[in-house]
Order: C-alpha cells, then structure tokens, then sequence
C-alpha cells in the first residue's frame, strides 16, 4: 500500500520547485497610505501579479505586449475604455485585450485590485490621442 503514494519516475527527475511565500493583498494593502500604489507581488512563468490600491484614478495607458487581466478584491474598480465602462467588484474579473487603451479608478473611496500580465507588458501612456511616454516593464493598471 506505501507504492500508491509514490510519485512516478518522471515526476521524481524534474526539477525542484522553489517553495513560495504565502502572500495575502488584502492584509498588505491596508499599510498603503497613498492616493496610488501599485507593486509586483509574485511571478509565475513569464507573468506578474500586481497589487494596485487606488484612491484616484490611473492615466490612460495600453499595453503593446500583453494583455492585463483585473480581479477586484476590495471597493469597485471602474476600468474606461474609451466610450466603454467596466465596473467590478469584489471577486470579479476582467480582462482588456494587448493594445487597448484604457484607465482605471476606483468607484467611491477606494479599491484594491491584482492585475496578471506578462513582466514585460511595456506600459505606453497616451493623452489626446498620442503617445506621450513608453515605460518599460509593467508597473500599470
């Protein structure tokens, strides 16, 4: 009976994968005193997790390389998209394809959100329909 719980040849040959950090945003937010805050919180393969806490809306911005997913996590999160607007709330999810232009704020006093998107999204800010700054990496939201 002590060979059911053995794992297979080939799963005991792969490579070791490193323990993480039990994180928890809720908890780490509320430390955050300022009108914006955003941080990576962890990795996974080529993306990042983001925490963004918000008091005042973001600038609007696109992303030429990745798509940026939002789940919401605490206060509703307004994200614009152009003439479109997408209001979550906690627990919901949403995801604004590579290459469109959007900004987020937060509905009411504050909102907490985890953005996922690829490490190297590259955050293009744009103001009457031009380009003003390209940043690169993430940092957005």
């Amino acid at each position: 009976m002590g060979d059911l719980f053995q794992l297979p040849a080939m799963a005991k040959a792969a490579r070791p994968v490193p323990l993480s950090t039990v994180i928890n945003p809720l908890q780490e937010s509320r430390s955050v005193a300022g009108t914006y805050h955003n941080r990576k919180l962890t990795a996974v393969n080529d993306h990042e997790i983001r925490m963004s806490v918000m008091t005042s809306g973001f600038e609007w911005h696109r992303h030429p390389q990745s798509d940026e997913t939002f789940l919401a996590i605490e206060g509703r999160l307004v994200i614009e998209l152009g003439e479109r607007e997408v209001v979550l709330d906690p627990g919901d999810l949403f995801t604004v394809p590579r290459g469109v232009v959007h900004r987020t704020r937060p509905e009411g006093g504050r909102s907490v959100n985890l953005t996922f998107e690829k490490r190297e999204a590259g955050t293009v800010f744009v103001s009457c329909g031009r380009v003003d700054e390209i940043a690169g990496g993430t940092g957005s939201s």
